[in-house]
């Protein structure tokens, strides 16, 4: 009888945590930032698609997002381990410029993405065919009104691929918003201006029950429990993204797939 019961509740444990995966949260978050005359500044942040288990189709990613004002869409690593996938992450990437943001879409790759190995310069040529701009440790600056907005990509933390010097390169002034993987990248950014900072790879520990003790290993934030949401390090503003998609197999437990809307203003 206590097998039974035991088998029964991880059958039904199983099942609402499939379940999750199917139910993304929509998430708005409203930063005031310290630079003056800037008119709200919309960004659609995704991270972690993970092709491989996804459970979210780029139709319904679609009808979540219908009739949002976007700006700038920032994707933030981990889209998929395997190269037969680069068709169907860009059938996502098609939905993402149906919704016409007015200043492009700026990508950073993950520790997943470079299992690619030497395939990856592939699949950063497909992405940049749809006009998607991919910064490996590189930077963009886009002109709005009278503010200058340099985006900056810092390539993943987590495989030591990180170069703060050449993601910077050339910056002198303006908003600096930076996107990457791995948020632990943050911690070693003393010298280095930034206004915001977005990024994913937790997934907001996927399995956090009942605490995402697996994450320990992944670096300083994780064993401090910092894992999602948003967060300051030295008065300087960073976000966790939960992702969209998983790994390993299509289950979460007390966390959600996410699609973030931030909007940063003066």
């Amino acid at each position: 009888m206590i097998w039974f019961i035991l088998i029964a509740t991880l059958i039904l444990l199983y099942y609402h945590a499939h379940k999750n995966t199917y139910h993304p949260e929509f998430r708005e978050v409203h930063l005031n930032i310290n630079h003056k005359d800037l008119k709200p500044l919309h960004i659609l942040h995704l991270s972690d698609l993970h092709m491989e288990n996804i459970s979210i189709t780029p139709e319904q990613l679609s009808q979540q997002l219908k009739g949002q004002k976007i700006d700038i869409i920032a994707l933030t690593g981990d889209y998929l381990e395997r190269i037969k996938n680069i068709d169907k992450f860009l059938d996502y990437l098609k939905v993402l410029h149906h919704l016409k943001p007015k200043y492009g879409i700026y990508m950073v790759f993950g520790n997943h993405d470079y299992l690619l190995r030497e395939k990856i310069n592939i699949f950063q040529e497909a992405i940049e065919k749809t006009g998607a701009v991919v910064l490996r440790n590189k930077n963009r600056t886009i002109q709005i009104g009278n503010q200058t907005i340099n985006i900056i990509g810092i390539d993943d933390f987590s495989t030591k691929r990180s170069d703060l010097k050449r993601s910077f390169d050339g910056i002198k002034s303006g908003i600096n918003l930076v996107l990457t993987h791995d948020p632990n990248v943050v911690l070693h950014m003393a010298d280095y201006s930034f206004d915001y900072l977005l990024s994913g790879h937790f997934h907001g520990g996927q399995i956090h029950w009942p605490k995402p003790y697996h994450l320990v290993k992944m670096g300083k934030l994780a064993r401090q429990n910092i894992i999602k949401g948003l967060h300051f390090h030295q008065e300087r503003a960073f976000y966790i993204s939960e992702g969209l998609g998983q790994t390993g197999i299509n289950i979460r437990l007390r966390s959600k797939p996410e699609i973030t809307l931030h909007t940063l203003s003066s």
